[in-house]
């Protein structure tokens, strides 16, 4: 006859460091260094907190980079008109960069800190693509197809253009030398959101004759449906990758402070920004640390994003004989 005695709880062991885990199950029991775990839903909203301000306040910006080493490229000052100006984060404050050899709003940007890349805009640079060494920029191949409003993703040496005004369907790869044809968009918008590689990226909201909710995901050959946005936005930006990306912001008829966040299937609210914000542009390599900076006219204000994760709280601890 089986009783309590004869059971054989197989329960797994957790390498847990503290008591939080990124990734935890709702409602498993895991074990670790004589204690019990039950894990909880991931249910907790990522957060917004204020970083250092904008050395130039610009909206239509570029960015790229990471929450803690960040580019933010040219763009748009109300009343003056466009800037030159780029700006470097260190995860603290804005220090003033390299100028861009061609001052545009409504610009794309990509890559990292020191390997950056700019491409498209409005006025003058519809078809200039730019790279940044870290100090200075210097002129890259010119784009097939010249657009603003444009969205981009990956490296300086293996990037990707998509989208723009039109709307456009335009994709195009490039190599760190030129710009390729890539496979077109499924649906024509602008606007929108770009984040992950080039063999594996992610084309999120947008405008495509009305606000969005469409995302697509590329396979480094061609685009394919995602999962549908929660809320249906234009004039935003994306961090993060395919499988867990990021949007913030953006315009819905008023100027949103919601976040989304996509794990490569469908989409959840993340934490609400702090500011409600569009024409902003953003950073970060990941979905649980992203950065959202300018935007709203002249908006110096920067915001970094530290995503929620479920927990694992403690049971009880290990009793002899379980």
């Amino acid at each position: 006859m089986t009783n309590y005695r004869n059971v054989r709880y197989k329960i797994p062991t957790l390498n847990l460091d503290g008591t939080t885990e990124a990734s935890p199950v709702e409602g498993e029991m895991w074990y670790d260094s004589g204690k019990f775990y039950l894990g909880t839903s991931q249910s907790f909203p990522g957060v917004w907190s204020s970083g250092g301000n904008l050395v130039t306040g610009r909206t239509y910006l570029a960015g790229c980079g990471t929450q803690s080493a960040a580019l933010s490229i040219s763009g748009h000052i109300g009343g003056v008109g466009e800037t030159a100006a780029t700006g470097e984060y260190n995860g603290t404050s804005w220090s003033s960069g390299g100028n861009v050899g061609t001052a545009r709003r409504h610009l794309a940007g990509t890559g990292t800190q020191t390997a950056g890349l700019c491409c498209g805009g409005y006025p003058g640079g519809a078809d200039a693509t730019e790279e940044y060494n870290g100090t200075a920029w210097s002129a890259g191949g010119t784009m097939g197809t010249g657009r603003n409003e444009l969205s981009a993703a990956g490296t300086q040496t293996a990037a990707l253009n998509m989208g723009g005004n039109g709307p456009s369907n335009v994709t195009e790869e490039y190599d760190g030398t030129s710009w390729t044809s890539g496979g077109n968009l499924t649906t024509a918008r602008y606007g929108g959101a770009g984040a992950g590689t080039q063999s594996a990226g992610l084309f999120a909201v947008g405008t495509a004759g009305s606000y969005s909710d469409v995302s697509e995901e590329y396979n480094g050959t061609a685009w394919s449906s995602g999962g549908t946005a929660i809320l249906a936005v234009t004039t935003t930006y994306g961090a993060g990758t395919q499988t867990a990306g990021l949007v913030m912001g953006g315009y819905d008829g008023s100027v949103s402070d919601v976040t989304q966040e996509y794990d490569g299937t469908s989409w959840s609210a993340g934490g609400d920004l702090i500011t409600a914000r569009s024409g902003h542009a953003a950073a970060g390599g990941t979905a649980t640390a992203g950065l959202c900076f300018g935007g709203n006219s002249t908006s110096t204000s920067t915001e970094e994003y530290t995503g929620g994760t479920g927990s694992y709280d403690e049971l009880f601890s290990g009793v002899g004989g379980l």
